[in-house]
């Protein structure tokens, strides 16, 4: 294969501003001091409403969503594709439910974390690592699906070899420079950077939107062709078709429960509530919860350009020669537009795949500092030593993703990443039902976590594709009871609700004393500029 030079020259460009402007995004609201979590791990907690809507945008919105959708809807239809749209679109209600009162929590008390606002409100250690420690495990393979994103638009490229140091030595580039102004400018440089990604994003989609319809017949030609396509007999198993165009009746809750749990989950993950916390008001996030929508809309399009890609007859085949859906996007770019545009589109890819990559590890590394290493190792650490820890774990977090995915198979990233899901969905309860009442106990919440943690695992673990080589490979499974195919996330979800309300209503009449509350109704409502608002805890003050 061939290297593509000018778009390859596109690409490294684009990487070049973006890498200038996670940089400059130090001096960028500079405050006299970056030495603390709320500066470099909450940039200061000073973004408006647009800032936060592209630092969201780009944040959620990830390369391999953009890569993963529609090579999902290239291979097996709508379950496993489409599903993604009407996730998002319910996503939005129920954060604009919830979020307030958690930015609220968290301005009043400076808690940096989820784990932070369990901590507080429960006065338990043991559950807020068990949260800490979930969200940690959830986001790390999440981290290196970005490199499969980046690694699909190189392949395309041409760009690659036999030896390690070809194949590999742009993504190390790309992850050291990601690491290094991450470590400078901490949240800021995603917050700048989203700008650009997000941009070039919308100008590439709605190009290829209207620009590709047209080359093969217009909507109702490819849409023929995907329904041949999914009808046909499947190459790996003839006695069932390849994939599903429009789910039917058996296929309807499978549909639903992914879309649901999916939207219940994703601001569950750190990196979500990392952007969001940094909002410098409560409203911001609200009003985001109305406008980010807009990406829905970007994300429906997106996912019919893997139904293009049918119609077009695009081969997604590999420098190894093996056909690879995660290369059927960017192969169709490079098939149908000139190679100055498909530079910008993979560029946009790869950006897209540093905003994100960048706030998980942050986001871990102040879970991990907050909440393991100030909770457990160095209670009496000021912010000055918390800034320095965080830094350097979302240097090793940032490492550990890149070796995950250049030493072992890209396939096992992907199913941690869908167990990842399935875990994260187990701090819901523990997350936000506190945010509303303390009738929960703490000791049932924690409960409740383990059965949905061990439920969520062996079902996940049994029930995969091709387990007995690759385990963890699907998040669908028979639901007991109900006869057809569910979300394992969300039935464990419904199994760890049920042990946590049981056992509260008995530990709660049997008076088991439920921890320390140290916030207040008024916390839930507070705002910037409310009389008794602390922005930052007091130097060397410890996490209660």
């Amino acid at each position: 294969m061939n290297v593509d030079g000018v778009a390859l020259a596109v690409v490294i460009a684009l990487f070049g501003l973006v890498t200038v402007m996670g940089f400059m995004a130090a001096r960028w609201r500079r405050p006299a001091n970056l030495e603390s979590l709320h500066e470099w791990g909450l940039g200061g907690k000073s973004f408006g409403t647009i800032t936060t809507w592209f630092l969201l945008g780009g944040d959620l919105y990830t390369a391999y969503t953009f890569i993963a959708v529609p090579a999902a809807m290239w291979a097996t239809g709508a379950v496993s594709g489409f599903f993604a749209v009407p996730y998002t679109i319910v996503l939005y209600p129920v954060i604009f439910f919830f979020l307030g009162r958690m930015w609220s929590v968290a301005h009043r008390h400076g808690y940096i974390t989820t784990a932070d606002i369990v901590q507080g409100r429960y006065g338990t250690r043991s559950l807020s690592l068990a949260v800490a420690v979930t969200g940690i495990l959830a986001t790390m393979p999440y981290i290196a699906l970005q490199l499969v994103g980046i690694q699909a638009i190189l392949e395309v490229l041409g760009v690659g070899g036999e030896s390690l140091l070809a194949r590999d030595l742009p993504l190390l580039i790309a992850f050291a420079v990601l690491a290094a102004y991450t470590y400078s400018s901490g949240l800021r440089a995603p917050a700048m950077i989203a700008v650009v990604k997000d941009l070039l994003i919308y100008i590439v989609i709605f190009v290829a939107i209207i620009h590709l319809p047209g080359l093969f017949g217009g909507w109702s030609s490819i849409f023929d062709a995907a329904q041949t396509k999914m009808a046909a007999p499947s190459a790996a198993n003839p006695a069932v078709p390849t994939g599903v165009f429009i789910p039917g009746p058996t296929q309807h809750w499978a549909y639903a429960s992914l879309a649901l749990g999916s939207a219940l989950a994703l601001f569950m993950y750190p990196h979500s509530v990392t952007a969001a916390l940094s909002s410098k008001d409560r409203s911001t996030g609200r009003r985001n919860a109305a406008i980010l929508p807009a990406y829905s809309l970007l994300l429906g399009l997106l996912a019919l350009l893997g139904y293009v890609a049918i119609k077009a007859g695009t081969k997604p085949v590999g420098l190894d020669g093996k056909v690879n859906p995660q290369l059927v996007i960017p192969q169709l770019f490079e098939d149908h537009f000139p190679s100055w545009f498909t530079g910008v589109a993979f560029g946009a890819i790869a950006v897209g795949a540093l905003v994100p990559a960048a706030i998980m590890s942050i986001a871990a590394a102040n879970l991990f500092t907050r909440n393991i290493y100030k909770a457990y190792l160095k209670p009496d650490a000021d912010d000055a030593r918390e800034a320095k820890v965080s830094k350097i774990v979302s240097l090793v977090t940032k490492v550990g993703a890149l070796m995950f995915v250049l030493l072992l198979d890209k396939q096992n990233a992907l199913n941690f990443q869908l167990l990842g899901g399935v875990w994260i969905l187990q701090t819901l309860p523990s997350i936000v039902f506190g945010l509303f009442t303390r009738w929960f106990h703490r000791w049932a919440l924690l409960a409740g976590w383990a059965v949905g943690m061990l439920y969520g695992t062996v079902t996940a673990y049994g029930f995969c594709t091709a387990c007995t080589t690759r385990p963890f490979g699907n998040s669908l499974a028979v639901v007991p009871g109900l006869g057809d195919a569910g979300y394992i996330g969300l039935t464990a979800l419904a199994l760890n609700v049920v042990v946590t309300v049981a056992l509260s209503a008995l530990l709660n009449a049997a008076r088991v004393g439920n921890g320390t509350d140290i916030t207040s109704q008024s916390d839930y409502f507070a705002d910037v500029g409310d009389p008794g608002v602390r922005p930052v805890l007091a130097q060397g003050e410890p996490l209660r």
